[in-house]
């Protein structure tokens, strides 16, 4: 696979995990990738990410307040090359919309051995959720 430099971080609802990663990616990789991210659902389409979010991105030097949630669409499939789940429901919800030939869809955890990055907007770490976020974008930049 070439390079991917258009890389799309998607959770469920855009307000907490993939801002975050999306952010978080921008930071690690620099300006040569362009980095977005969406949500599987569109309850919060048009919202900014969630407060408590953005602030334990800003204690991690990352900025997020421009940012706004919108919700996955089937070009997303073409016009990214990297499309990266936060956990592996959303993992399984882009695949079944994905039409194939696109693409490449993983777990945004994969450079660390996989698995789900937990939910802050339940469990409320979201100072630890950004910190594991961060060391996977981290993970990502060197093997990409």
């Amino acid at each position: 696979m070439p390079h991917p430099t258009r890389i799309l971080c998607v959770c469920l609802g855009n307000i907490c995990r993939s801002p975050t990663a999306e952010a978080a990616l921008r930071a690690a990789l620099g300006d040569g990738a362009q980095v977005d991210s969406a949500g599987t659902g569109a309850w919060h389409v048009g919202e900014p990410p969630y407060p408590p979010m953005q602030a334990a991105g800003r204690r991690l030097g990352l900025a997020m307040a421009d940012l706004r949630a919108r919700q996955v669409s089937l070009a997303d499939f073409r016009r990214f090359d990297l499309i990266l789940a936060m956990d592996r429901q959303n993992l399984r919800d882009l695949q079944a919309l994905d039409p194939g030939g696109g693409a490449r869809l993983a777990l945004y955890l994969d450079p660390l051995g996989g698995g789900d990055v937990p939910d802050p907007y339940y469990t409320r770490d979201f100072d630890g959720v950004a910190a594991q976020i961060v060391q996977a974008a981290g993970a990502w930049a060197e093997s990409l």
